[in-house]
């Protein structure tokens, strides 16, 4: 295991960036904690099949998940400037609007893989030691 913190640039796509850094070498990963601002919001909420799209200032309150190539499952929640808050999986096109700053903790020996799963209807992780 190794701990690595990260900060994201203005205009970075939160989704690949965290693909991309945690996992470059194919190693799986988890987003153990991470804050900062987004201009722009592309969130799946619970039981939908498609992502919101929401622009304007927003904060992350948390962040958080497992992240593969092509497999990432990170869940977030921001907060607009009036305060309310909404949550869900993170999809691409969250775009950095100041900052993020995040916690990964990769793991070189494992991989992650999403598999369609008959009992949710769902890809669902799958673990494998590389």
């Amino acid at each position: 295991m190794e701990t690595l913190p990260i900060r994201l640039d203005p205009g970075s796509d939160l989704r690949q960036a965290l693909e991309a850094l945690a996992c470059g070498d194919g190693a799986a990963a988890f987003v153990i904690a991470g804050i900062g601002s987004l201009r722009a919001v592309r969130i799946r909420l619970a039981g939908r099949p498609d992502a919101d799209a929401l622009d304007g200032d927003f904060e992350i309150l948390t962040l958080c998940g497992s992240v593969a190539p092509a497999a990432a499952h990170l869940h977030i929640s921001v907060a607009d400037g009036a305060g309310h808050v909404v949550g869900g999986h993170v999809a691409y096109g969250c775009i950095v609007r100041t900052t993020v700053e995040a916690l990964l903790l990769r793991l070189p020996e494992w991989s992650f893989a999403r598999v369609p799963d008959p009992r949710t209807g769902f890809a669902e992780l799958v673990v494998r030691r590389r």
